[in-house]
């Protein structure tokens, strides 16, 4: 099975000339890996209601006080495509989403346009079960469709993000023949689009635990890209809340023995994460707020289960044991409850305006002034919530400052 010469030759002197041509429109594109999923759906359904004004920017950081004036490109400007291996059309999949209590009623309708428009931008992704093209053949053929996309639609720029399904983690030995260089298996689907962005010349953003950017055969090529990247794995719901309560125990000098927690979740997310291998990947970004909050991995676990009837909604409980003046031993309980497309989409749309606008200020490498969106941010960045906000609106001055 050929391996990928992704280190060769990331980014080709043509997808240069991309990234730096000056088109007539100044239109930005928002390329979604997973593009016809339940949060790709919400995305691009929710930006074509707030353009609209049908509805309030809610969860929108970008829309708050402190992104005025930064240079970031509008909502109307967004112009959506993306890779998906699954037919359904996207206002069929609205539809549904409506029909789940997801969309708002009539919403679907209301925004077919927009939804249909982005639906012709959908190409094929893959690999699918008998592609026998190899992984350096499926990464010019994702490139190419991005630098289509880019020409046709005269975009300035296209920013790459991945909501789709999340793959197993790498083994651990699998893991270090790679970092060794001596892995002579195939790249996973996550890091074949991330490296097809990266030969395109897009900026790429990873709202999943996979693999993406973050594969050892793909380390030398991003930083030689001299492209802004971000990730990974998006914060929505459990994990936010531990980033908060995490530097909460810390900082009031209280002992956490044990932290459990439980995940109930449906639709396409419950449906991979049954995978105890994808789970795993899920997992350890929950685990490390926890590490680099509290200063030590207190006992518990957290355990997913697949509940095909909660569809888009989740539930996570979390039983927090822990030890106050004199070792009077307590509990806290919590409970969340919420649709995972909700609290993703508008954080979709947050990192793909800041990423563009990273871009336009010519910034290159990771970018840990996002770790406000993420479970397990970029090296260097902070655990807690609160440092984290500090530093998105750290960035938003830098990007000011640059008009």
């Amino acid at each position: 099975m050929q391996e990928a010469a992704v280190s060769e030759s990331p980014v080709p002197a043509e997808s240069a000339a991309v990234r730096h041509a000056t088109p007539s429109v100044s239109s930005v594109g928002v390329w979604l890996i997973g593009a016809r999923g339940s949060v790709a759906t919400t995305a691009v359904a929710g930006c074509a209601a707030v353009a609209a004004g049908l509805h309030p920017p809610i969860g929108m950081v970008t829309e708050t006080p402190p992104f005025t004036d930064c240079g970031l490109p509008t909502l109307p400007s967004l112009v959506f495509g993306g890779h998906d291996t699954a037919n359904c059309p996207l206002p069929k999949r609205a539809e549904e989403l409506a029909a789940g209590g997801v969309l708002p009623h009539g919403l679907s309708s209301a925004v077919h346009a927009e939804l249909a428009a982005a639906d012709a931008e959908i190409r094929p992704g893959g690999p699918l079960p008998g592609d026998s093209r190899t992984d350096e053949e499926l990464i010019d053929a994702f490139a190419a469709d991005l630098r289509d996309f880019l020409r046709r639609r005269g975009l300035t720029r296209a920013i790459v993000i991945n909501v789709a399904s999340t793959e197993p983690v790498l083994s651990g030995v699998d893991e270090g023949r790679e970092a060794a260089g001596s892995g002579g298996g195939r790249l996973p689907a996550s890091s074949l689009y991330a490296a097809a962005a990266l030969r395109a010349g897009c900026p790429y953003v990873n709202f999943t635990p996979s693999a993406g950017l973050h594969h050892p055969r793909l380390a030398e090529a991003a930083r030689a890209s001299g492209l802004p990247y971000a990730g990974r794995d998006g914060k929505t719901g459990q994990t936010l809340l531990r980033s908060v309560l995490g530097p909460m125990f810390a900082q009031r000098a209280l002992a956490v023995r044990a932290w459990s927690g439980t995940n109930l979740l449906g639709g396409g997310d419950g449906a991979a994460l049954a995978d105890p291998a994808a789970a795993a990947a899920k997992n350890a970004g929950k685990e490390r707020v926890l590490a680099d909050t509290l200063g030590t991995v207190p006992e518990g676990e957290v355990h997913i289960d697949d509940v095909p009837s909660l569809g888009d909604w989740k539930t996570a409980w979390d039983h927090i044991a822990f030890d106050g003046f004199l070792g009077t031993r307590m509990v806290l309980q919590t409970t969340w409850q919420g649709c995972d497309s909700s609290l993703a989409a508008p954080l979709i749309l947050d990192l793909a305006r800041l990423t563009s606008r990273a871009h336009e200020q010519g910034l290159a490498g990771p970018l840990p002034e996002l770790a406000f969106y993420f479970k397990d941010p970029d090296e260097d960045a902070p655990a807690a919530l609160g440092d984290q906000y500090a530093a998105l609106l750290g960035f938003a001055a830098r990007l000011r400052g640059g008009r």
